[in-house]
Protein backbone atom coordinates (compact mmCIF):
# COMPACT_ATOMS: atom_id res chain seq x y z
CA UNK A 1 0.00 0.00 0.00
CA UNK A 2 1.06 4.02 0.23
CA UNK A 3 1.42 6.10 2.58
CA UNK A 4 -1.91 7.84 1.77
CA UNK A 5 -3.90 4.89 2.57
CA UNK A 6 -1.76 3.78 5.25
CA UNK A 7 -3.09 7.05 6.71
CA UNK A 8 -7.03 6.72 6.25
CA UNK A 9 -6.69 3.19 7.28
CA UNK A 10 -4.56 4.30 10.66
CA UNK A 11 -6.96 7.75 11.22
CA UNK A 12 -10.12 5.26 10.82
CA UNK A 13 -11.70 7.48 7.54
CA UNK A 14 -14.38 6.06 5.84
CA UNK A 15 -13.04 5.23 2.16
CA UNK A 16 -12.21 2.91 -0.63
CA UNK A 17 -9.53 2.38 -2.74
CA UNK A 18 -9.71 2.12 -6.83
CA UNK A 19 -7.39 0.56 -8.95
CA UNK A 20 -7.10 1.36 -12.32
CA UNK A 21 -4.64 0.24 -15.30
CA UNK A 22 -2.13 3.23 -15.83
CA UNK A 23 -1.65 4.19 -19.52
CA UNK A 24 2.27 5.47 -19.41
CA UNK A 25 1.57 7.79 -22.99
CA UNK A 26 -2.06 9.32 -21.34
CA UNK A 27 -1.15 13.61 -21.28
CA UNK A 28 -3.94 13.66 -18.25
CA UNK A 29 -3.40 11.41 -15.47
CA UNK A 30 -6.54 12.71 -13.38
CA UNK A 31 -8.69 12.97 -16.78
CA UNK A 32 -7.25 9.04 -17.45
CA UNK A 33 -8.53 8.18 -14.16
CA UNK A 34 -12.12 9.79 -14.46
CA UNK A 35 -12.53 8.11 -17.71
CA UNK A 36 -10.88 4.77 -16.67
CA UNK A 37 -13.01 4.41 -13.39
CA UNK A 38 -16.14 5.69 -15.15
CA UNK A 39 -16.70 8.80 -12.83
CA UNK A 40 -17.92 12.59 -13.59
CA UNK A 41 -14.78 14.47 -14.23
CA UNK A 42 -16.03 16.81 -11.33
CA UNK A 43 -15.22 14.32 -8.58
CA UNK A 44 -11.88 13.55 -9.21
CA UNK A 45 -9.28 16.13 -7.63
CA UNK A 46 -6.21 16.65 -8.84
CA UNK A 47 -3.03 17.46 -6.66
CA UNK A 48 -0.79 20.36 -7.54
CA UNK A 49 1.83 21.57 -6.04
CA UNK A 50 2.65 25.11 -6.40
CA UNK A 51 5.48 27.56 -5.15
CA UNK A 52 5.05 31.26 -3.51
CA UNK A 53 7.51 34.27 -4.25
CA UNK A 54 8.88 33.07 -0.90
CA UNK A 55 9.81 29.63 -2.35
CA UNK A 56 7.09 27.97 0.23
CA UNK A 57 4.85 24.90 -1.41
CA UNK A 58 1.55 24.90 -1.12
CA UNK A 59 -0.85 22.10 -2.52
CA UNK A 60 -4.12 23.16 -4.30
CA UNK A 61 -6.47 20.43 -5.57
CA UNK A 62 -9.27 21.12 -8.20
CA UNK A 63 -11.38 19.07 -10.29
CA UNK A 64 -9.76 17.16 -13.37
CA UNK A 65 -12.05 19.29 -15.16
CA UNK A 66 -10.83 22.34 -14.13
CA UNK A 67 -8.01 24.88 -13.82
CA UNK A 68 -6.02 25.76 -11.25
CA UNK A 69 -6.46 29.80 -10.94
CA UNK A 70 -2.86 30.75 -9.61
CA UNK A 71 -4.10 34.50 -8.31
CA UNK A 72 -7.18 32.86 -6.69
CA UNK A 73 -4.54 30.81 -5.00
CA UNK A 74 -2.60 33.77 -3.87
CA UNK A 75 -5.32 35.73 -1.93
CA UNK A 76 -6.24 32.33 -0.33
CA UNK A 77 -3.01 31.51 0.49
CA UNK A 78 -2.15 35.69 1.47
CA UNK A 79 0.36 35.43 -0.54
CA UNK A 80 1.77 38.06 -3.35
CA UNK A 81 2.58 35.32 -6.03
CA UNK A 82 2.05 31.57 -6.98
CA UNK A 83 3.60 29.76 -9.88
CA UNK A 84 3.51 26.01 -10.58
CA UNK A 85 6.52 24.00 -8.33
CA UNK A 86 9.38 22.16 -10.06
CA UNK A 87 7.98 18.73 -10.82
CA UNK A 88 11.43 17.69 -8.96
CA UNK A 89 10.69 19.69 -5.91
CA UNK A 90 7.28 18.56 -5.45
CA UNK A 91 8.14 15.03 -5.67
CA UNK A 92 11.48 15.18 -3.27
CA UNK A 93 8.86 17.48 -1.10
CA UNK A 94 5.61 15.07 -1.09
CA UNK A 95 7.21 11.35 -1.61
CA UNK A 96 5.22 10.86 -4.38
CA UNK A 97 5.90 10.62 -8.49
CA UNK A 98 4.40 13.66 -10.70
CA UNK A 99 1.06 11.91 -11.79
CA UNK A 100 0.73 10.04 -8.44
CA UNK A 101 0.80 13.09 -5.73
CA UNK A 102 -1.93 12.31 -3.21
CA UNK A 103 -2.55 15.27 -0.70
CA UNK A 104 -2.28 12.54 2.11
CA UNK A 105 0.76 11.43 4.35
CA UNK A 106 3.21 13.65 2.53
CA UNK A 107 6.83 13.48 3.64
CA UNK A 108 6.21 17.65 4.41
CA UNK A 109 3.16 19.08 5.92
CA UNK A 110 1.96 21.94 3.77
CA UNK A 111 -0.57 24.46 3.71
CA UNK A 112 -3.31 22.77 1.61
CA UNK A 113 -5.94 24.29 -0.23
CA UNK A 114 -9.43 22.66 -1.97
CA UNK A 115 -11.30 23.97 -4.37
CA UNK A 116 -15.05 24.81 -2.99
CA UNK A 117 -16.36 22.88 -5.23
CA UNK A 118 -15.43 19.52 -3.79
CA UNK A 119 -18.01 19.97 -1.06
CA UNK A 120 -20.93 19.58 -3.80
CA UNK A 121 -20.38 15.96 -3.19
CA UNK A 122 -20.45 13.17 -0.81
CA UNK A 123 -17.38 12.17 -1.51
CA UNK A 124 -14.91 12.58 -4.31
CA UNK A 125 -11.32 10.78 -5.79
CA UNK A 126 -8.05 12.08 -4.90
CA UNK A 127 -4.48 9.97 -5.75
CA UNK A 128 -3.97 7.63 -3.20
CA UNK A 129 -0.07 7.95 -4.21
CA UNK A 130 0.33 5.97 -7.10
CA UNK A 131 -0.34 5.93 -10.70
CA UNK A 132 -3.24 4.07 -10.99
CA UNK A 133 -4.72 4.24 -7.70
CA UNK A 134 -6.94 6.80 -6.45
CA UNK A 135 -8.85 7.34 -3.03
CA UNK A 136 -12.24 7.87 -2.50
CA UNK A 137 -13.51 10.05 0.59
CA UNK A 138 -15.57 13.24 1.99
CA UNK A 139 -14.14 16.22 1.27
CA UNK A 140 -14.51 16.98 4.88
CA UNK A 141 -12.11 14.07 5.72
CA UNK A 142 -9.88 15.29 3.44
CA UNK A 143 -9.71 18.51 4.89
CA UNK A 144 -9.38 17.29 8.57
CA UNK A 145 -6.38 14.88 6.91
CA UNK A 146 -4.32 17.60 5.06
CA UNK A 147 -5.08 20.27 7.93
CA UNK A 148 -6.64 22.07 4.80
CA UNK A 149 -9.12 24.66 3.79
CA UNK A 150 -11.66 25.09 1.14
CA UNK A 151 -11.24 28.37 -1.15
CA UNK A 152 -12.30 29.28 -4.39
CA UNK A 153 -9.73 28.46 -6.53
CA UNK A 154 -10.94 26.66 -9.98
CA UNK A 155 -11.50 28.02 -13.32
CA UNK A 156 -13.47 25.59 -15.79
CA UNK A 157 -10.92 24.60 -18.23
CA UNK A 158 -10.99 21.87 -20.36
Amino acid sequence: MTPAIDLVKKMRINHAVHSYSHDPRTASYGLEAAEQLGLVAGRVYKTLLVSTENAELLVALVAVNAQLNLKALATAAKVKKVEMADPQRAQRSSGYLVGGISPLAQKKALRTFVDRSAAEHATIYVSAGRRGLEVELSADDLLALTYGQFAEIASLGH
